[in-house]
């Protein structure tokens, strides 16, 4: 396990995760019961565990890595690095809300019955701040909604506040350094128990940025954590030395969090809430734990497809649900079947992020930037150098 100028792990870690994204949103579209802005007429609850499983911890490993990210980069001043973090950010950003988001509510709208069809009067209506029918799509309420772009907007303002909060959160990184064995399995997990204790309830996860504590609490925690745990050897060296035991450990957390939340909802605070949010919290550090352990040492290595998946991750991360939404517009209609249906939406999802990245995005120099790439005239995709996803 070396440790180069060139993190291959993470960025491996960072394209799979981030392609696990689109595997889980195409699920949603068949969870009986999942709030999601487009549901198939196939629903199932045999998929509800699986999707709990990584549900768990998937966001939060997001955080972790662009945390990880932002380690890497801080070697300039607090001021040139936020610069450089919000232009990563914002143009695409506002890019993605104003052209890649809207076709979703689009399509939630009609397929609700809620909005008439045509793409252009929808966009003038969208745009001219209409006054919805309720429950027309996700953010009807404000006229428009950044959807799965939420990340963008948590990640740009944890980043403001990592900036501000730098000298502070560098004198504690030895408190998380500094764990090893047992403690670096347990410990780390405390912070987001507490977050849950005192703010899930009264504050349940909306991705509307106000009023949304117990996210805040989890996610920017996760990036925190990110961000000590940077290019720590030490903290490197024995995550892999870990990873069996957190790989042993892990299911067995997520069997016993099972077991209670199944007594009772973890929604509800009840007597099995003693022991559905601990196991909870900790099943979901525990998976960080086997994975990063995992991908260490089995993914710190220049694969050669890497080059081309370090740039791929940021557009497909923007394109991909917008892609799955209007897929599903039009395929579930059709009524092809639980098997031929998910397929075509997940396969047409990857093809069109697999297009559009590599056939325009990567060729015109406006849509870089708009995609968080850097312009780089007459070199395409599969040729550039190495760019840090968010």
């Amino acid at each position: 396990m070396t440790f180069d100028s060139r993190r291959h792990d993470i960025d491996a870690l960072r394209f799979i995760v981030f392609s696990l994204l689109i595997v889980y949103h195409t699920a949603m579209l068949y969870l009986a019961g999942a709030d999601f802005h487009m549901k198939s007429t196939y629903l199932t609850d045999t998929l509800n565990f699986p999707m709990v499983f990584i549900n768990r911890w998937r966001m939060e490993i997001v955080f972790i890595i662009s945390g990880l990210s932002c380690a890497m980069m801080t070697q300039s001043s607090r001021g040139a690095f936020l610069w450089r973090r919000v232009q990563r950010l914002l143009l695409p950003l506002a890019f993605g809300v104003l052209v890649i988001v809207p076709v979703q509510p689009y399509c939630e709208g009609v397929s609700n019955g809620l909005v008439a069809p045509g793409y252009g009067q929808f966009l003038l209506d969208y745009f001219g701040g209409r006054d919805w029918p309720a429950g027309a799509f996700t953010g009807w309420q404000h006229s428009f909604t950044w959807n799965h772009l939420w990340y963008l907007v948590y990640l740009l303002l944890y980043t403001i506040v990592l900036v501000a909060l730098q000298p502070l959160l560098t004198r504690l990184r030895p408190l998380f350094t500094g764990l090893r064995g047992w403690r670096l399995l347990v410990v780390p997990a405390l912070l987001p128990l507490a977050a849950t204790v005192f703010l899930k309830l009264r504050y349940p996860e909306n991705h509307a940025l106000v009023k949304d504590w117990y996210a805040h609490a989890i996610y920017f925690t996760m990036y925190v954590y990110g961000w000590w745990l940077g290019n720590d050897r030490g903290m490197w060296q024995e995550l892999a030395r870990l990873r069996w035991h957190a790989l042993m450990l892990a299911p067995c957390a997520f069997t016993v969090y099972i077991g209670f939340d199944l007594i009772y909802s973890e929604n509800l605070l009840t007597w099995a809430s003693a022991g559905s949010w601990p196991m909870r919290n900790l099943y979901m550090w525990l998976a960080i734990c086997a994975i990063l352990g995992w991908s260490h040492t089995w993914l710190n290595r220049p694969f050669a497809w890497l080059p081309w998946a370090r740039q791929a991750v940021y557009p497909w991360y923007i394109l991909h649900q917008s892609a799955i939404v209007l897929l599903a517009y039009w395929l579930v209609p059709l009524k092809l079947g639980p098997v031929i249906e998910p397929v075509l939406i997940l396969a047409g999802t990857v093809a069109i992020c697999w297009g559009c990245t590599s056939l325009l995005i990567s060729k015109v120099n406006g849509l870089r930037l708009c995609f968080g790439l850097p312009a780089r005239p007459g070199k395409n995709l599969a040729a550039g150098a190495a760019v840090s996803a968010a």
